[in-house]
């Protein structure tokens, strides 16, 4: 029977085993005598599953390779484009304007008629998109007021009626209410109904039997809060039995450095007005409303509530070049009606550091006018203890 004798492929000629056979025993492998046909058949089987697992792989990484040169290659031309584009648009490339057709209006040349301007209904907005058109920000001083109260019978009312002014001032505002001894549960319930940027503080005084005026130390109490905690902005002493103006507080941001305006009230016999406070010539302040018997005693003639000065004062005396760094505070020492003038005087040196509010000092803008009743028990609460001695049936 005749064998057919075939050669060793080109490709597995170079081919070494792991055995360390070489490629001269994979050919004698193959040319076997004729009698062997069954081998013969066997190798070349193998030899056929060689080449294609040896092509497989080669395709492979020629795959691999292609996949890779054109992914740099794509990757180098996105980094570096080739020309310019031009990326700006223009307003006249998009317009959503909305135009009225032309429209032909033929007039008679006869009747006098003039044609102003056609409207189709259509009007053309264009909104300012400014960061600032939609909050109404301006920038102000902050008003810390400070507020001396006591439990009497008007009390509340003295204390709703300035918290709703207060609550109509333009923020920032910081109300500081100064209690004697304790800070009673219903003045922090109207402080917390008004709606106003409040701090309630209590003064703490051991000897309380020989003050003579409580207001004096409730307002120290509320310097000492200003000067401990450094707020910055314009001090003003309101009492809560005052009768104030809106335009009073507005009028107070314009202060730098001291600030006095006349302030109105009624005489003793409460039969009359009287006017106590600066004279002014424009900004400056000349001279001074009083009466014949406080001429010679009182340096400066003001109320209390009729000044306002930079809370800085207090804490900051380089700024405004003050000689010594003692507080600033009201004295008990003086004689009632003296605690103003004693308190300028560790403020400013004369009126030329003063300032008139508003120019001119030409209108009243509070009244102190000594309404407080005397005499009257203030309520323990809104509950009867006793209820009514007769009772009437209805009919």
């Amino acid at each position: 029977m005749a064998s057919i004798r075939r050669t060793l492929s080109q490709v597995y000629q170079d081919r070494s085993y792991q055995n360390g056979v070489a490629s001269a025993q994979a050919h004698k492998l193959f040319s076997t005598n004729n009698n062997s046909g069954k081998y013969s058949s066997l190798t070349s089987t193998s030899a056929v599953a060689a080449a294609s697992v040896y092509l497989r792989r080669k395709g492979f990484r020629r795959s691999f390779y292609r996949c890779t040169i054109f992914f740099i290659l794509g990757l180098l031309l996105g980094i570096f484009p080739f020309g310019q584009v031009d990326t700006d648009i223009n307003k006249h490339d998009f317009s959503f304007e909305m135009k009225p057709p032309h429209v032909n209006v033929q007039l008679d040349t006869k009747d006098n008629f003039a044609l102003a301007a056609v409207s189709l209904g259509v009007e053309k907005t264009t909104p300012q998109l400014d960061r600032f058109s939609r909050f109404d920000y301006v920038e102000r001083k902050e008003l810390i007021v400070i507020t001396p109260t006591y439990n009497r019978a008007l009390q509340a009312y003295f204390l709703n009626r300035l918290g709703q002014v207060l609550r109509l001032v333009q923020p920032p505002l910081l109300w500081i209410v100064v209690e004697m001894t304790s800070a009673s549960a219903e003045t922090a319930e109207i402080l917390r109904k008004t709606g106003v940027m409040y701090r309630h503080l209590v003064c703490v005084n051991k000897n309380n039997t020989n003050v003579k005026d409580r207001g004096v130390h409730q307002r120290n109490a509320g310097l000492e809060h200003i000067e401990r905690h450094r707020l910055d902005g314009i001090v003003y002493f309101a009492d809560d039995d005052n009768v104030y103006s809106l335009q009073l507080f507005e009028s107070l941001r314009n202060i730098s450095h001291f600030g006095t305006w006349p302030v109105a009230m009624l005489a003793q016999s409460k039969n009359k007005a009287i006017v106590e406070g600066p004279v002014c010539n424009a900004s400056q302040v000349i001279g001074w409303h009083t009466n014949e018997k406080s001429k010679r005693l009182r340096r400066f003639h003001v109320d209390m509530s009729g000044f306002a000065f930079n809370s800085t004062i207090l804490w900051d005396p380089k700024r405004w070049n003050r000689p010594f760094s003692n507080p600033i505070r009201q004295l008990d020492t003086v004689k009632e009606g003296f605690q103003e003038t004693t308190f300028i005087e560790q403020v400013v040196e004369d009126e030329s550091q003063m300032e008139s509010v508003p120019p001119s000092c030409s209108r009243i803008l509070n009244w102190h006018l000594h309404l407080d009743a005397h005499g009257l028990v203030y309520p323990r609460g809104w509950l009867l203890q006793k209820n009514l001695e007769v009772v009437q049936p209805i009919k």
